[in-house]
């Protein structure tokens, strides 16, 4: 039990992390007017900066 409490302590934490990451990644991007380049459906795909919301 005490295992499985940590395991999500540590998955929480880490989800944490990525968002931030993702939040800061955009918010440079759009500073910089630079396009974000991810896969869709298996695409190389480019987004405009402001068409993304970063909360």
């Amino acid at each position: 039990m005490q295992v499985l409490i940590r395991e999500n302590e540590i998955k929480e934490k880490v989800l944490e992390g990525l968002n931030l990451t993702y939040k800061r990644l955009v918010q440079s991007k759009k500073e910089r007017n630079l396009e974000l380049i991810v896969s869709q459906n298996g695409k190389i795909v480019r987004i405009k900066p402001h068409e993304v919301e970063s909360d």
